[in-house]
C-alpha cells in the first residue's frame, strides 16, 4: 500500500473534497497525509487522515486567519493581498516540501490544481503525482475564457479577442506568483514555467466539473477525467425536523459558502426578495453572522437563519438554491436537481455562474442587484420546470462519472503503472 501526501490551498471547500478522496484511499488500505501550515489541520475532521505541519517560521499562528480574511474580501486593490498570500504560500511549500516528503517517505502526491508547489516539488523529487481540480479546471484552451472570467461562451472573433485580452490581464495581475513558480522551477532544474496550468500531472488529472457543466472542451489531455463531486460515502440521513417546511409555499436555500458568509447586506437583499415571493428562506451563513444579524435577517424576510445546515438534505427539499457560485454547492445542487441562482463574488465563481447559465441549470445575477431583480430571477426558477428538468437529465452522466470511487481507482492506476491513465 502507498503513502499519499496531499497538497492543497488551506481552504475549507478544497480540503473537504480532498479529504473525501483521502477517505476513499484509506478505505483501500493506503495512508494519506496532508502537508501545510499547522493551522490548516483545523480544516480536517477525519481522524484517519494524517497531517504534517510546515512553514512554522513564515506562517505562524494567526497567518491562516489573515489569509482567509483577505480571500473573503478580494475586490478592487485587495486582490493584490490575495495574490501575495498565494505567492508566499507557494514559496514556503516549495522550500519546505522536499524535506517533509523525504521525512514522510511519501510514495506519491495528490496535488490540488490551485497550488503549484505540489507539482513542482513532485517533479523535482521524481515522485508520481495526480492533479485534482476542486474548483473549475485551470487547463487553458485557445478560444475559451479562463475559469476566473465571467464571460459567456461564444465563438465569434470578438469573443476570442476578449478572452485572449483578459488572459493577458490575468497573467499580468498574477505576475508575482508567476515569478515564484519560475524561480523554483529553475532551482529544481525543471523546464521553464510561470503559471498554474503548467504544473499539472502527466499521469492523471481529475476534475469535479462535469463536461455538461463546462464550456465545450477540445484540447484537454487524454488523461483528464471528469469524475463529478468528490464526496464521502452517502450516509442514511434521518428526516430533519429543524425546518418545518410548509409544502404549500416555495422553499429556497441560500448559502454563500465559508468565505463569504459574513455578507449580511447581500443576505438581507435576498431575504427581501423571498418575502416578495412569499417564499420560505433558509439562510446558512457558515458562522459569518452574529446573533443580532441573524435576528435582523428574519425580520427582513428570512424564515430560518443558521450557521450550518446539512446541505445535501436541504437541497433535496428546496425548489431553488441561491449560491455564490462555489463549485461544491453547484455540484450538490445538480445532484439534487435543485435550480440554481448563482450570485458570484470572486475567484472562479463568475466562471461557474457563466457555466450554470450556459448549461441551463440555473440563472446568474450580480451581487449588486436590488431585491426586485433577485425576486424576478427566483420567480423564473420556481415557475419554469426546464431548469430542474435539465438537471435531472444530467443524472446518468453523474452516475457514469463515478465520483470518489472512480477517482480512487484512477489514482491507484496512475501511481502503480507510473504512466498516463487515459480517459475512456
Amino acid at each position: 500500500m502507498s503513502h499519499f501526501v496531499v497538497i492543497a490551498p488551506p481552504l475549507f471547500s478544497h480540503f473537504r473534497a480532498l479529504q473525501a478522496l483521502a477517505g476513499g484511499l484509506i478505505d483501500r488500505g493506503h495512508r494519506v497525509t496532508f502537508v501545510h501550515q499547522f493551522e490548516a489541520a483545523s480544516l480536517l475532521n477525519d481522524t484517519r487522515v494524517g497531517f504534517c505541519p510546515v512553514g512554522i517560521a513564515t506562517h505562524p499562528a494567526g497567518s491562516l486567519a489573515r489569509t482567509v480574511r483577505h480571500a473573503a474580501n478580494p475586490s478592487g486593490l485587495a486582490i493584490r493581498r490575495v495574490i501575495a498570500d498565494l505567492a508566499r504560500t507557494t514559496d514556503m511549500l516549495c522550500r519546505e516540501l522536499p524535506d517533509a516528503l523525504n521525512g514522510l517517505q511519501a510514495d506519491a502526491l495528490i496535488c490540488d490544481q490551485m497550488e503549484a508547489a505540489g507539482g513542482l516539488v513532485a517533479e523535482a523529487l521524481g515522485l508520481p503525482f495526480v492533479s485534482v481540480a476542486c474548483a473549475l479546471p485551470v487547463n487553458r484552451e485557445p478560444g475559451l475564457p479562463l475559469a476566473v472570467m465571467p464571460f459567456a461562451y461564444e465563438q465569434s472573433e470578438r469573443a476570442r479577442h476578449m478572452y485572449a485580452t483578459s488572459e493577458r490581464v490575468y497573467d499580468w495581475l498574477m505576475r508575482s506568483h508567476g515569478r515564484v513558480i519560475a524561480r523554483h522551477a529553475l532551482a529544481f532544474g525543471l523546464p521553464p514555467r510561470d503559471s498554474l496550468h503548467q504544473c499539472l500531472s502527466p499521469l492523471a488529472q481529475i476534475s469535479q466539473t462535469l463536461p455538461a457543466l463546462d464550456f465545450p472542451r477540445t484540447a484537454l489531455p487524454a488523461w483528464f477525467h471528469a469524475v463529478g463531486p468528490l464526496r464521502p460515502p452517502a450516509l442514511a440521513r434521518p428526516s430533519s425536523a429543524a425546518w418545518p417546511i410548509d409544502p404549500a409555499r416555495p422553499f429556497v436555500f441560500a448559502s454563500l459558502g465559508t468565505l463569504q458568509g459574513q455578507r449580511y447586506g447581500l443576505f438581507r437583499t435576498l431575504a427581501r426578495a423571498c418575502r416578495q415571493l412569499d417564499a420560505q428562506l433558509l439562510v446558512a451563513h457558515c458562522g459569518g453572522l452574529d446573533a443580532a444579524q441573524s435576528e435582523a435577517l428574519q425580520r427582513q424576510g428570512a424564515t430560518w437563519v443558521t450557521d450550518f445546515a446539512d446541505q445535501p438534505q436541504v437541497l433535496a427539499q428546496a425548489q431553488a438554491v441561491i449560491t455564490h457560485g462555489g463549485l461544491n454547492t453547484v455540484m450538490d445542487a445538480i445532484v439534487a436537481a435543485t435550480p440554481i441562482l448563482a450570485v458570484p463574488i470572486a475567484f472562479d465563481q463568475p466562471g461557474v455562474a457563466a457555466r450554470v447559465a450556459w448549461a441551463g441549470v440555473g440563472r446568474r445575477a450580480s451581487r449588486h442587484s436590488r431585491s426586485v431583480v433577485f425576486a424576478e430571477h427566483l420567480r423564473a426558477l420556481l415557475d419554469a420546470p426546464a431548469y430542474a428538468q435539465r438537471q435531472r437529465a444530467l443524472a446518468p452522466a453523474l452516475l457514469e462519472a463515478g465520483g470518489t470511487p472512480r477517482a480512487v481507482q484512477i489514482i491507484e492506476q496512475a501511481i502503480e503503472a507510473k504512466r498516463p491513465v487515459l480517459a475512456a
